[in-house]
C-alpha cells in the first residue's frame, strides 16, 4: 500500500476494504453461502422491520451488497451505500446478473449526502466496530431517518473472546501443531491480515464492539426503543457448515447481536 500526506485512519479502512473487495465474497460470513442462511437472515430482518410495503432501506456500508439483495428479497426499495468504488463495482454487477433494481452509490457512512429524513429504516452488518467517531455516524444516521424510521445494527465483538470461544482455539492450536486439522477455508494474506490488526487497534470499539456500549451511544444520540436481540443462532449454524469445524462452533459463541433503534415520532 502506498503511504500518502495525510493518510489518516479512515483512509485506511477505505483502502483496506477497497482491497478487500476482490475476494470479499469467498468468505462465509460475508456472501450467503445456501439457502438456509438466507431464510434465517429474511427472518431475522422482518423480524425487526415489518412488512416491506416498498419503504425505502439505506443499506449502510454495503460493501459487494449482500444484505441489499436480502432486503430487496424481502419488498424493500433499496439503496447500497459505500465508500469502496471497487465493493461497489461488484455490488453494481452483481445486481445487474440477477436483474434486481438496487441503487448503490459511493458515500460515507459519517457523512451521508442525502437529505434530511430521506429513508423509512437504516440497516447496517459489520460496520460499527470500524468506525472511528460512532458518536457523529449515529448523529447522521437519526437525521436521514423518517421520524418513527428503524436502524437495525448487526455487529458484533470481534476482540474479546469469552471462555467457550478460548478453549476453541486452544483445540484449534492443538490440532494444528499435531497436523490434525488443515482445512482451514478462504484466509486473509499476512499483509491484509496485519493491517487488519492495526486498523482495529485504533478505531473506537478498540476493545470490541459489545451490545451494551453500542446501545448506550445510540442512546445518547437520542434513539429511541433500543434492543438488543441475540438470537442470531440460525444464521450462525447456517454459517459453520462452510466453516471448518471449530471457527464455525466458534461463530456460535462470539458475542454476535443485533440492535434495533427508533427515531422518536415528531
Amino acid at each position: 500500500m502506498t503511504v500518502r500526506g495525510n493518510f489518516d485512519l479512515r483512509d485506511e479502512i477505505q483502502a483496506f476494504w477497497s482491497d478487500r473487495a476482490a475476494s470479499f465474497d469467498d468468505f462465509p460470513g460475508h456472501e450467503i453461502f445456501s439457502e438456509r442462511e438466507r431464510r434465517a437472515w429474511h427472518d431475522l430482518l422482518s423480524r425487526h422491520l415489518g412488512p416491506a410495503a416498498g419503504r425505502g432501506v439505506l443499506d449502510l456500508a454495503s460493501g459487494t451488497g449482500v444484505v441489499s439483495h436480502l432486503l430487496d428479497d424481502l419488498g424493500f426499495r433499496v439503496t447500497g451505500l459505500d465508500w469502496s468504488e471497487p465493493m461497489l463495482e461488484r455490488a453494481r454487477r452483481k445486481a445487474a446478473d440477477r436483474g434486481r433494481a438496487i441503487a448503490f452509490r459511493l458515500g460515507d457512512a459519517e457523512r451521508i449526502l442525502e437529505a434530511d429524513e430521506s429513508f423509512d429504516a437504516i440497516v447496517t452488518r459489520h460496520l460499527v466496530w470500524t468506525l472511528v467517531d460512532p458518536a457523529a455516524c449515529f448523529a447522521e444516521w437519526l437525521r436521514v431517518l423518517k421520524p418513527g424510521g428503524m436502524l437495525l445494527i448487526v455487529d458484533g465483538d470481534f476482540v474479546g473472546q469469552g471462555a467457550g470461544e478460548r478453549l476453541l482455539m486452544r483445540i484449534e492450536a492443538f490440532a494444528r501443531r499435531h497436523g490434525l486439522a488443515r482445512d482451514r477455508g478462504p484466509a486473509l494474506s499476512a499483509e491484509l491480515a496485519g493491517r487488519h490488526r492495526s486498523i482495529l487497534s485504533r478505531v473506537h470499539f478498540s476493545g470490541g464492539a459489545r451490545a451494551e456500549d453500542v446501545a448506550a451511544l445510540l442512546a445518547e444520540a437520542s434513539f429511541a426503543g433500543i434492543t438488543v436481540d441475540r438470537r442470531l443462532g440460525a444464521i450462525h449454524r447456517a454459517q459453520g457448515r462452510h466453516m471448518p469445524l471449530l471457527k464455525g462452533l466458534a461463530r456460535q459463541v462470539q458475542h454476535r447481536y443485533a440492535i434495533r433503534a427508533t427515531k422518536p415520532p415528531i
